[in-house]
Protein backbone atom coordinates (compact mmCIF):
# COMPACT_ATOMS: atom_id res chain seq x y z
CA UNK A 1 0.00 0.00 0.00
CA UNK A 2 0.97 3.51 -0.67
CA UNK A 3 3.00 5.09 2.58
CA UNK A 4 3.23 8.76 3.59
CA UNK A 5 5.95 9.88 5.99
CA UNK A 6 4.93 11.23 9.27
CA UNK A 7 6.49 14.77 9.66
CA UNK A 8 7.41 14.43 13.36
CA UNK A 9 8.87 11.13 13.30
CA UNK A 10 9.99 9.74 9.48
CA UNK A 11 7.61 6.72 10.21
CA UNK A 12 5.88 5.56 6.80
CA UNK A 13 2.04 5.00 7.45
CA UNK A 14 -0.43 3.18 4.68
CA UNK A 15 -2.68 5.75 3.12
CA UNK A 16 -6.00 3.44 3.63
CA UNK A 17 -6.87 3.20 7.69
CA UNK A 18 -9.69 1.91 9.37
CA UNK A 19 -12.32 3.99 11.26
CA UNK A 20 -14.75 2.21 13.85
CA UNK A 21 -17.59 4.40 14.48
CA UNK A 22 -20.80 2.90 14.57
CA UNK A 23 -19.55 -0.52 12.64
CA UNK A 24 -17.55 -1.80 15.38
CA UNK A 25 -19.67 -0.87 18.01
CA UNK A 26 -21.71 -4.56 18.33
CA UNK A 27 -22.90 -5.55 21.41
CA UNK A 28 -22.61 -9.80 20.76
CA UNK A 29 -19.86 -11.91 19.75
CA UNK A 30 -21.89 -13.15 16.82
CA UNK A 31 -20.92 -10.41 14.69
CA UNK A 32 -16.89 -10.55 15.76
CA UNK A 33 -16.12 -13.67 12.12
CA UNK A 34 -17.25 -10.38 9.90
CA UNK A 35 -15.73 -7.88 11.68
CA UNK A 36 -12.40 -10.43 12.10
CA UNK A 37 -12.58 -10.51 8.15
CA UNK A 38 -12.45 -7.22 7.70
CA UNK A 39 -9.01 -6.62 10.04
CA UNK A 40 -7.85 -9.59 8.11
CA UNK A 41 -8.59 -8.04 4.30
CA UNK A 42 -7.16 -4.78 5.95
CA UNK A 43 -3.59 -6.36 6.67
CA UNK A 44 -3.72 -8.44 4.13
CA UNK A 45 -4.13 -5.27 1.74
CA UNK A 46 -1.23 -3.27 3.96
CA UNK A 47 -3.56 -1.11 6.29
CA UNK A 48 -2.25 -0.63 9.91
CA UNK A 49 -4.30 2.25 11.30
CA UNK A 50 -6.95 1.26 13.20
CA UNK A 51 -9.18 4.64 14.28
CA UNK A 52 -11.43 4.58 17.60
CA UNK A 53 -12.33 6.61 20.42
CA UNK A 54 -14.73 6.01 23.79
CA UNK A 55 -17.17 7.75 22.17
CA UNK A 56 -17.44 4.34 19.95
CA UNK A 57 -19.39 2.87 22.66
CA UNK A 58 -17.95 -1.12 22.53
CA UNK A 59 -16.39 -0.25 19.64
CA UNK A 60 -12.47 -0.20 21.44
CA UNK A 61 -13.44 -3.35 23.23
CA UNK A 62 -14.36 -5.35 19.91
CA UNK A 63 -11.33 -3.71 18.78
CA UNK A 64 -8.77 -5.54 22.01
CA UNK A 65 -11.10 -8.56 21.49
CA UNK A 66 -10.27 -9.35 17.83
CA UNK A 67 -6.57 -8.08 17.70
CA UNK A 68 -5.61 -9.80 20.63
CA UNK A 69 -6.90 -12.96 19.09
CA UNK A 70 -4.50 -12.43 15.62
CA UNK A 71 -0.78 -13.12 15.44
CA UNK A 72 -0.62 -10.18 13.29
CA UNK A 73 -1.60 -7.65 16.28
CA UNK A 74 1.08 -6.03 16.52
CA UNK A 75 1.35 -4.24 13.06
CA UNK A 76 -1.31 -2.41 13.25
CA UNK A 77 -0.97 1.31 14.69
CA UNK A 78 -3.91 1.75 17.17
CA UNK A 79 -5.31 5.35 17.66
CA UNK A 80 -8.02 6.10 19.98
CA UNK A 81 -8.86 9.54 21.56
CA UNK A 82 -9.53 11.23 25.04
CA UNK A 83 -13.44 12.21 24.81
CA UNK A 84 -14.37 14.16 28.55
CA UNK A 85 -13.51 16.99 30.46
CA UNK A 86 -10.99 17.36 33.31
CA UNK A 87 -7.62 16.17 33.72
CA UNK A 88 -8.37 13.02 36.06
CA UNK A 89 -11.61 11.73 33.95
CA UNK A 90 -8.71 12.15 31.11
CA UNK A 91 -6.63 9.95 32.57
CA UNK A 92 -8.93 7.22 33.86
CA UNK A 93 -10.66 7.17 30.36
CA UNK A 94 -7.35 6.68 28.63
CA UNK A 95 -6.46 3.63 31.19
CA UNK A 96 -9.74 1.94 30.21
CA UNK A 97 -8.74 2.41 26.69
CA UNK A 98 -5.96 0.75 27.31
CA UNK A 99 -7.40 -2.10 29.15
CA UNK A 100 -10.41 -2.58 26.12
CA UNK A 101 -8.47 -2.28 23.38
CA UNK A 102 -5.24 -4.99 25.64
CA UNK A 103 -2.28 -2.65 24.64
CA UNK A 104 0.47 -1.43 27.04
CA UNK A 105 1.88 1.34 24.39
CA UNK A 106 -0.93 3.40 22.69
CA UNK A 107 0.40 4.37 18.90
CA UNK A 108 -1.57 7.68 19.28
CA UNK A 109 -3.82 9.60 21.53
CA UNK A 110 -6.35 12.01 20.24
CA UNK A 111 -8.17 14.62 21.72
CA UNK A 112 -11.52 14.15 20.04
CA UNK A 113 -13.65 17.24 18.81
CA UNK A 114 -11.36 19.05 20.65
CA UNK A 115 -13.60 18.53 24.32
CA UNK A 116 -10.91 20.28 27.29
CA UNK A 117 -7.61 20.24 24.94
CA UNK A 118 -6.01 22.85 27.03
CA UNK A 119 -6.17 19.89 29.91
CA UNK A 120 -5.63 17.14 27.88
CA UNK A 121 -2.71 17.78 25.38
CA UNK A 122 -0.18 18.82 27.97
CA UNK A 123 -0.90 15.83 29.33
CA UNK A 124 -0.74 13.68 26.20
CA UNK A 125 2.96 15.41 25.57
CA UNK A 126 4.04 13.84 29.15
CA UNK A 127 2.87 10.46 28.41
CA UNK A 128 4.45 10.67 25.31
CA UNK A 129 8.23 11.29 26.85
CA UNK A 130 6.90 8.80 29.16
CA UNK A 131 6.70 6.37 25.90
CA UNK A 132 3.05 5.24 27.17
CA UNK A 133 1.78 6.71 23.41
CA UNK A 134 3.67 7.04 20.34
CA UNK A 135 2.17 10.20 19.30
CA UNK A 136 -0.58 13.11 20.36
CA UNK A 137 -3.23 14.44 17.55
CA UNK A 138 -6.44 16.52 17.55
CA UNK A 139 -9.43 15.91 15.73
CA UNK A 140 -13.17 17.42 14.69
CA UNK A 141 -15.33 16.93 12.35
CA UNK A 142 -17.04 20.10 10.98
CA UNK A 143 -15.89 23.15 8.11
CA UNK A 144 -16.76 25.41 10.88
CA UNK A 145 -14.01 23.49 13.17
CA UNK A 146 -11.13 23.99 10.34
CA UNK A 147 -9.66 27.46 12.02
CA UNK A 148 -10.25 26.34 15.57
CA UNK A 149 -8.07 23.59 14.42
CA UNK A 150 -5.38 25.78 12.14
CA UNK A 151 -5.29 27.88 15.51
CA UNK A 152 -4.32 25.06 17.75
CA UNK A 153 -1.91 23.49 15.42
CA UNK A 154 -0.26 26.82 15.06
CA UNK A 155 0.28 27.08 18.93
CA UNK A 156 0.72 23.40 19.90
CA UNK A 157 1.70 21.88 17.05
CA UNK A 158 0.58 18.38 17.65
CA UNK A 159 1.39 15.14 15.81
CA UNK A 160 -1.66 14.45 13.76
CA UNK A 161 -5.05 16.46 13.01
CA UNK A 162 -8.11 15.07 12.56
CA UNK A 163 -10.66 16.02 10.14
CA UNK A 164 -13.69 15.78 7.46
CA UNK A 165 -12.52 15.74 3.79
CA UNK A 166 -14.43 14.48 0.88
CA UNK A 167 -14.79 15.28 -2.57
CA UNK A 168 -17.98 16.70 -2.17
CA UNK A 169 -16.97 18.83 0.91
CA UNK A 170 -13.89 20.34 -0.08
CA UNK A 171 -13.21 23.10 2.54
CA UNK A 172 -10.19 21.40 4.15
CA UNK A 173 -8.43 22.30 0.67
CA UNK A 174 -8.96 25.71 1.36
CA UNK A 175 -6.16 26.05 4.21
CA UNK A 176 -6.38 23.59 6.76
CA UNK A 177 -4.28 21.08 4.27
CA UNK A 178 -1.67 22.92 3.47
CA UNK A 179 -1.35 24.42 6.93
CA UNK A 180 -0.63 20.88 8.56
CA UNK A 181 1.91 20.22 6.01
CA UNK A 182 3.61 23.44 6.64
CA UNK A 183 3.80 22.85 10.26
CA UNK A 184 4.50 19.12 9.67
CA UNK A 185 1.44 18.00 11.15
CA UNK A 186 -0.02 14.26 9.77
CA UNK A 187 -3.34 14.41 8.39
CA UNK A 188 -5.93 11.99 9.26
CA UNK A 189 -9.06 12.11 6.92
CA UNK A 190 -12.69 11.12 8.69
CA UNK A 191 -16.17 11.42 7.03
CA UNK A 192 -14.62 10.49 3.29
CA UNK A 193 -18.30 8.82 2.36
CA UNK A 194 -19.97 12.26 3.63
CA UNK A 195 -21.60 9.59 6.31
CA UNK A 196 -22.91 7.93 3.41
CA UNK A 197 -24.35 10.61 1.58
CA UNK A 198 -21.94 10.30 -1.74
CA UNK A 199 -23.54 6.75 -1.95
CA UNK A 200 -27.11 8.06 -1.74
CA UNK A 201 -25.87 10.15 -4.57
CA UNK A 202 -24.62 7.68 -6.99
CA UNK A 203 -26.71 4.97 -6.25
CA UNK A 204 -27.55 2.94 -9.52
CA UNK A 205 -25.24 5.06 -11.58
CA UNK A 206 -22.50 3.83 -13.46
CA UNK A 207 -19.16 4.88 -12.98
CA UNK A 208 -17.46 6.95 -15.63
CA UNK A 209 -15.60 4.91 -18.74
CA UNK A 210 -12.25 6.64 -17.80
CA UNK A 211 -12.58 5.95 -14.21
CA UNK A 212 -10.90 2.43 -14.88
CA UNK A 213 -7.97 4.63 -16.23
CA UNK A 214 -7.48 5.19 -12.46
CA UNK A 215 -7.78 1.80 -11.24
CA UNK A 216 -11.41 2.71 -9.93
CA UNK A 217 -13.93 -0.16 -10.34
CA UNK A 218 -16.17 1.18 -7.18
CA UNK A 219 -17.60 4.35 -6.35
CA UNK A 220 -15.42 3.88 -3.02
CA UNK A 221 -12.63 3.74 -4.58
CA UNK A 222 -13.74 6.62 -6.69
CA UNK A 223 -14.15 8.93 -3.79
CA UNK A 224 -11.25 7.29 -1.64
CA UNK A 225 -8.51 7.97 -4.82
CA UNK A 226 -9.89 11.83 -5.13
CA UNK A 227 -8.60 12.38 -0.99
CA UNK A 228 -5.71 10.16 -1.09
CA UNK A 229 -4.59 12.04 -4.65
CA UNK A 230 -3.68 14.83 -2.36
CA UNK A 231 -0.09 14.50 -1.37
CA UNK A 232 -0.64 16.53 2.18
CA UNK A 233 -3.09 13.47 3.62
CA UNK A 234 -1.39 11.05 5.50
CA UNK A 235 -4.03 8.59 6.19
CA UNK A 236 -7.88 8.10 5.30
CA UNK A 237 -10.00 5.87 7.70
CA UNK A 238 -13.51 4.82 6.02
CA UNK A 239 -15.40 2.40 8.30
CA UNK A 240 -16.98 -0.74 7.12
CA UNK A 241 -18.02 -4.11 9.21
CA UNK A 242 -18.24 -5.70 5.78
CA UNK A 243 -15.68 -7.21 4.19
CA UNK A 244 -16.53 -7.00 0.82
CA UNK A 245 -16.99 -3.42 1.41
CA UNK A 246 -13.07 -3.46 3.12
CA UNK A 247 -12.01 -4.53 -0.66
CA UNK A 248 -13.57 -1.84 -2.13
CA UNK A 249 -12.33 0.96 0.10
CA UNK A 250 -8.59 -1.07 -0.43
CA UNK A 251 -8.64 -0.78 -3.84
CA UNK A 252 -8.58 2.90 -3.99
CA UNK A 253 -4.60 2.18 -3.39
CA UNK A 254 -4.54 0.46 -7.05
CA UNK A 255 -3.68 1.77 -9.89
CA UNK A 256 -2.43 5.58 -10.47
CA UNK A 257 -3.04 8.74 -8.20
CA UNK A 258 -5.24 11.46 -10.60
CA UNK A 259 -3.18 14.51 -11.27
CA UNK A 260 -5.22 18.42 -11.03
CA UNK A 261 -7.02 17.73 -14.34
CA UNK A 262 -8.13 14.66 -13.51
CA UNK A 263 -9.36 15.61 -9.92
CA UNK A 264 -11.80 18.38 -11.57
CA UNK A 265 -12.95 16.17 -13.89
CA UNK A 266 -14.18 13.17 -11.24
CA UNK A 267 -15.29 16.29 -9.75
CA UNK A 268 -17.51 17.59 -12.55
CA UNK A 269 -18.98 14.11 -13.46
CA UNK A 270 -20.28 13.52 -10.00
CA UNK A 271 -21.72 17.22 -9.56
CA UNK A 272 -23.65 16.39 -12.57
CA UNK A 273 -24.82 13.58 -11.43
CA UNK A 274 -28.96 13.88 -10.63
Amino acid sequence: MLQRIIPSSGEALPVIGMGTWQTFDVDNTQHYPALKDVLNEFHSAGGSLIDSSPMYRNAETVIGDLTSEMEVKDDFFYATKIWTTGLQEGIDQLNASFIKMKRTTMDLVQVHNLVDWKIHLPQLRRLKTEGKIRYTGITHYTDDSHDELEKIMIAQVPDFVQFNYSILNRHAEKRLLNIAADLGVATIINRPFGEGKLFAKVKEKPLPIWAAELGIDSWAAYFLKYIIANRFVNCVIPATGNPSHARDNLKADGGILPDAAMKKQMIDYLEKLQ
